[in-house]
Order: structure tokens, then sequence, then C-alpha cells
């Protein structure tokens, strides 16, 4: 079994999304729910959130939460990765509604043993990543995180492999992002948007 990771930032983390704080919450929730669910199956999932629905959404499905320290994602996945054993370990965005858990399988068998793969957004950010120990990660998130990731692995001796999987691979930064993925999107995420429907203007 492997350990998953989430960093849930809430709706702040998303404020391209919508002028509205009420729809930024409610579509950043939904998506984090998608996504929470993929992951749940693959093993032992945890959530770092200041966010209480999300900890509250995450206990309920049976997740671990982490209280989030401030200071970004990097910082975020750190606190989610303290603690954890080496051994299969998959860090997973909550803006990528259209994910699955064999997408999360297919990044698990796609990582050779005791190196790091990763799945890039188009714009070279990261949205995954697959470790063999929580020492392998550095917070490098931002523009072009996807070269620094691969340059990290490389000064600790360790291959890193790019791994395309479309389903991870689209994240949703804007309205537009999540319009163009709707019906490839979760069922929570799809659910949120017919009944936010009218208010999407």
């Amino acid at each position: 079994m492997a350990t998953v990771v989430i960093p849930f930032a809430g709706s702040e983390g998303k404020t391209r999304l919508h002028s509205s704080r009420r729809i930024r919450k409610a579509l950043a929730h939904a998506m984090f729910c998608d996504v929470l669910a993929a992951c749940l199956s693959i093993g032992r999932t945890r959530v770092v959130t200041p966010d209480e629905e999300g900890a509250a959404a995450a206990v309920d499905h049976g997740a671990e939460v982490v209280p989030d320290p401030g200071g970004g994602q990097g910082a975020a996945v750190l606190a989610g990765l303290a603690g954890v054993d080496p051994g299969r370990i998959l860090v997973v965005n909550a803006d990528v509604p259209c994910v699955v858990p064999h997408d999360l399988r297919s990044l698990l068998a796609a990582t050779p043993a005791g190196c790091v793969a990763l799945v890039e957004a188009l714009d070279g950010t990261t949205n995954a990543l697959s470790l063999p120990s929580s020492e392998a990660f550095a917070s490098l998130y931002g523009p072009s995180s996807s070269d620094r990731f691969r340059a990290h692995a490389a000064s600790l001796g360790l291959e890193a492999v790019s791994v395309a999987l479309p389903n991870l691979a689209d994240d949703v930064d804007t309205m537009e992002d999540l319009t163009r993925l709707q019906l490839r999107a979760g069922p929570r995420t799809q659910a949120c948007l017919a009944e936010l429907e009218g208010s999407l203007v």
C-alpha cells in the first residue's frame, strides 16, 4: 500500500478561479473531494489543510488530517510527509478533478524502484509526485517546478522520470480550465458545476 499526501489550501488557493469567494470555495471543495476519493482507494491518505470543511470531509472519509503550518504548498507537503516511512509515496494536488484510482496506480507502476516520478501540467508546474521516501522531496513548487524536481532528484543520485497521465496533468486554475474539463471531471465537481450553473457568469 502507498501513502498519499494531498495539500489542500481551500478557496484561498484558487484566487483566479472566480471573483466570488463563495463560488471559489464550493468548486475548490468539490474538486478536492473528487481527488480525495481517488486517493483513498490507493492507501493511507493524509490531507494537509487549514480549511475546516476540507478537514471535516477528510475525516468523514477515513483520511488523516495534518494541520497546515502555513508557508505555501511546499511547507504543507513537508508537514504531510513528516513521519511517513520510506516506501511508495504519492503527493497529489487537490485541483486535478479528473483523476481516478487507475491514474494513481499507473503513476506508481511507472515509477522505477527507488526513483522519483512526476506528472507535470502543460505550464511546467508539478501536479503529482511519486517518491521513494520523504527525504526525496524538497519545496520546489512554482513556475517550471518540474525541471527543479528533476534536478533535485539528480542531486540525490536518483533517477527521475516524467509520466504522461492526462487526468493528472490537467489541473484547474481558471473557469476556462474547468469548462474545458467539465465532462471528464469527477462526480462531485460535475454536481457542483450543475448546482452553480446560474451563478457562473
